[in-house]
């Protein structure tokens, strides 16, 4: 049994920086009161697959009211993407945010940037997104909690394939630790 025990551990502590702080089924599930709980006061969020699909060129009306509930909390967002300038510029036309586009996420550049515009910092910041190796693993770098959701629609290219399956014992480990 402690062997067992320990290789559960030990695959937790390899994993450890890839690991999210929160699986959501989606980002409606990640509500103000919950992240005003831990103390966060920013957020950063990835916008293909987490908010919407690569199809949506602006925010749905569900994102919409979302965004405008967290800013009624006190809770300030901003967007890190690796999406070229053209489609996050669009996509956040209307919005009042930061935003960077081309973030080369897992790099912590865009990330330390989005905290700086809002004031925030690792402690009172959280990341949302869809993938472990880009979006948890450039929060986990920076020092800040990170929460994953499900891609909304997920791409069928084999480099996307390839990735979900790297991402499978991350979230193996995960859902081990959090029984």
């Amino acid at each position: 049994m402690r062997d067992n025990i320990s290789t559960i551990d030990g695959k937790i502590k390899m994993f450890s920086g890839f690991m999210p702080d929160g699986i959501f089924d989606d980002i409606y599930a990640i509500t103000p009161e919950f992240l005003l709980s831990l103390g966060v006061r920013g957020l950063i969020l990835d916008i293909d697959n987490t908010l919407v699909t690569y199809d949506d060129p602006v925010p749905t009306e569900k994102v919409a009211g979302w965004l405008e509930a967290m800013h009624d909390a006190g809770i300030s967002t901003a967007f890190v993407s690796n999406n070229h300038r053209e489609r996050v510029e669009e996509f956040c036309r209307n919005l009042d945010c930061f935003w960077l586009s081309d973030a080369g996420k897992p790099s912590r550049k865009g990330l330390f940037a989005a905290m700086e515009h809002m004031g925030t910092d690792v402690l009172s910041t959280a990341a949302v997104g869809d993938q472990v190796f880009t979006d948890v693993w450039a929060a986990k770098r920076c020092g800040m909690r990170s929460f994953l959701v499900p891609p909304i629609k997920d791409k069928t290219t084999l480099f996307f394939r390839f990735k979900r399956l790297l991402e499978r014992p991350v979230l193996h480990a995960y859902y081990r630790s959090h029984k």
